[in-house]
């Protein structure tokens, strides 16, 4: 059963999904909670709970991204325009705290075998989330309403190795980082099945400032492979790490969200969480 955070999670992103259909027509808190069949009151008093602002500032900083968005008249494409004169600042980059450890070739083609896997669920800002350590690092990270289909897909991963439902030091750091530690994370290492090619992706996406979104042909760029567009977004998309791997941070060229392993409720909600935050930070 779904627990209570899990629950209002899923109103939370139903009603950013219709604040970013809508935004243009600025709807009011009593049209946004009608919408999500809560009251004002109390959708107020969850959404600044859960975003640290409430629903009207989060609209207003959609209209003050897609205003950054369109200021700027030049051959630039939308997108290429949006990143130009993006939100700025320090803000908290991830590749400060996260590293990432490849496995060896062994432990890649055995499917872990002699692996012993910890996994622990618990409820996050993002929903339920299901988060895997390998004793060297973390090796999966999921947000769903659906504990058996993240383990499903965890297992999938490493077939040949041994798992425990525990929680342990390294997946307790992922949890505190989640709860509070935004300002003062702890590092939190990865320990991650991969080709060469993914892992130069996932390098790259780390480099992606919070606050900030990049797309695939330009992380195609980064790594010097501009061809490579769709084996960059395969490897995007194959990204076993939610969130601490920003995979989110990357759109369509055209501007359009695009989509998202953990759903795009779930890729709307981290962005628009992310760029209030940075703004109220920087």
């Amino acid at each position: 059963m779904p627990s209570q955070q899990q629950f209002d999670f899923e109103r939370i992103a139903k009603a950013i999904e219709y604040m970013y259909a809508n935004f243009k027509l600025q709807p009011d808190l009593d049209e946004v909670a009608a919408h999500v069949n809560i009251s004002p009151f109390h959708f107020q008093r969850m959404f600044q709970d859960w975003a640290g602002v409430s629903p009207k500032k989060f609209i207003q900083y959609l209209n003050l991204n897609r205003a950054k968005m369109t200021l700027k008249k030049s051959e630039l494409s939308l997108f290429d325009t949006a990143i130009d004169t993006g939100l700025s600042g320090t803000g908290r980059l991830h590749d400060l705290f996260v590293k990432i450890e490849g496995m060896t070739p062994g432990e890649y083609k055995n499917g872990g075998k002699n692996l012993k896997i910890n996994y622990f669920v618990s409820s996050g800002i993002f929903g339920e989330m299901l988060t895997a350590s390998t004793g060297k690092g973390i090796c999966y990270l999921a947000f769903s309403d659906n504990k058996d289909k993240m383990l499903n897909e965890l297992t999938e991963l490493f077939p040949n190795a041994n798992y425990t439902e525990q929680n342990d030091e390294l997946i307790e750091k992922v949890i505190r980082f989640f709860d509070h530690d935004w300002e003062k994370p702890a590092e939190i290492k990865l320990h991650l099945k991969a080709t060469e090619f993914q892992l130069k992706v996932w390098e790259t996406l780390l480099k992606i400032p919070e606050g900030e979104l990049s797309s695939y042909a330009k992380i195609a760029e980064q790594i010097d492979n501009p061809k490579a567009t769709r084996a960059v977004g395969s490897a995007v998309g194959d990204n076993p790490v939610s969130f601490l791997i920003p995979c989110h941070r990357v759109i369509r060229s055209t501007g359009v969200i695009g989509e998202y392993h953990w759903g795009v409720a779930r890729k709307k909600a981290m962005i628009g969480w992310e760029a209030v935050k940075h703004s109220t930070t920087s």
